[in-house]
């Protein structure tokens, strides 16, 4: 089977975290083809504190002038990227470290959001997944940081939610998982929602109960869901190690998002 992996932020944040996800990665490796995606919003935030720059973000999105965009790639695609490549070595998974620039392999389109100019926010134009699959067929796993080249040469922040749904659409993935660092989506009690089909999510939404950094996610389970993943799922990350039994065992833990 094809599995996109989605690791948080959270979990690269953490680094005895992060080596429990690799190994998690390696277990699943062993048995799939896994491609994990990757964003890394919390080193950039303090990337750009140091710089005395204030991040501000729309509908879960960062505004993203020119000068944010060039340490996003720097941060993105240059060290939170090649520390999860480190980590899955460490476990002796090898793996291969790209953004969504490299061989064009990701294309985007600026990206608005009610009206607002985010800057240098993309979402997915179009994937060539020729890319992923040549590492797969080599035994390693793709980590892809969430950047992607527009039409016009310029780097686009993309949000790595929507980059993953887009890499498991184009790559025909069986799967869809997301690790975060929250339990899953919770409802107006505060309660994580086990199952939670898209009808109900777009109510959710519209009475302000999902909010803030859910609702990029919800988007891109969204569009996963029907373009042809099969399954997608938000699990916590400190529940990491069921992630090579997803297809195979019950999983209590997170939320399991339904056409």
């Amino acid at each position: 089977m094809k599995i996109v992996v989605k690791l948080g932020g959270g979990v690269l944040e953490d680094a005895a975290l992060l080596q429990r996800a690799a190994q998690a990665v390696k277990q699943l490796a062993e048995e799939h083809q896994v491609a994990v995606v990757h964003g890394g919003g919390a080193a950039l935030t303090r990337m750009l504190a140091q710089v005395g720059k204030v991040s501000e973000f729309v509908d879960g999105l960062r505004i993203t002038d020119a000068e944010t965009r060039d340490f996003a790639v720097m941060v993105l695609a240059g060290h939170m990227n090649k520390k999860l490549v480190a980590a899955l070595g460490t476990v002796g998974q090898s793996a291969m470290g790209l953004c969504g620039g490299d061989g064009l392999a990701f294309r985007a389109r600026k990206k608005t959001s009610n009206g607002h100019d985010l800057g240098f926010v993309g979402e997915i134009s179009s994937v060539d997944p020729r890319w992923i699959q040549t590492i797969w067929q080599q035994g390693s796993v793709p980590v892809i940081s969430s950047l992607a080249l527009g039409c016009d040469g310029q780097y686009y922040n993309v949000n790595a939610d929507q980059m993953a749904s887009a890499c498991a659409v184009a790559c025909h993935a069986n799967a869809l998982i997301f690790l975060t660092d929250v339990s899953g989506v919770k409802d107006a009690d505060g309660l994580v929602i086990r199952w939670l089909d898209l009808d109900r999510a777009a109510t959710l939404t519209q009475q302000s109960v999902i909010a803030g950094g859910m609702l990029p996610k919800l988007e891109a389970c969204k569009d996963a869901l029907l373009h042809g993943v099969n399954r997608v799922r938000i699990l916590p990350a400190e529940e990491v190690e069921t992630l090579p039994q997803f297809y195979f065992a019950k999983i209590e833990s997170g939320t399991e998002v339904l056409a």
